[in-house]
């Protein structure tokens, strides 16, 4: 058993330094909590250690540090970048392709609007298949 004093925060080796993760505040788990679709479909999981939501076991959203992320399509993802949201990027020059980053100051009309269609975009995609165990 690995002693908890052992663990360490998740290690890059294309830089080789260790990348700083930081806990989401309360105030950021509480607007993403009350945003996500009303549904039974959304499933609510860790990602990165952080909240993150599922459909289909497709993630959809989440957060990473202070940001709000959301998989998007194309087209909205163009739009997005230029008003202010950004390419979620985990770790310095490694993107998650279909994700952007919200910006700081998003209402909540406009994060619930953005949440609902990040969720119809991944529901749309195939359902995940669970790997077996061995």
């Amino acid at each position: 058993m690995v002693s908890r004093g052992l663990l360490r925060q998740p290690f890059c080796k294309r830089n080789s330094k260790q990348v700083k993760w930081e806990k989401p505040s309360d105030s950021l788990v509480k607007a993403f909590d009350e945003a996500l679709p009303k549904t039974t479909r959304v499933e609510k999981r860790k990602m990165f250690g952080m909240p993150a939501a599922f459909v289909n076991g497709n993630m959809f959203a989440g957060l990473h540090n202070q940001n709000i992320l959301l998989r998007l399509p194309e087209k909205d993802r163009a739009t997005l970048l230029k008003s202010g949201w950004a390419q979620f990027e985990p770790m310095a020059g490694r993107p998650m392709k279909e994700y952007l980053a919200s910006p700081a100051d998003i209402k909540a009309a406009e994060l619930k609007k953005w949440l609902n269609a990040s969720y119809d975009f991944v529901s749309a995609k195939p359902a995940k298949v669970k790997k077996a165990k061995d």
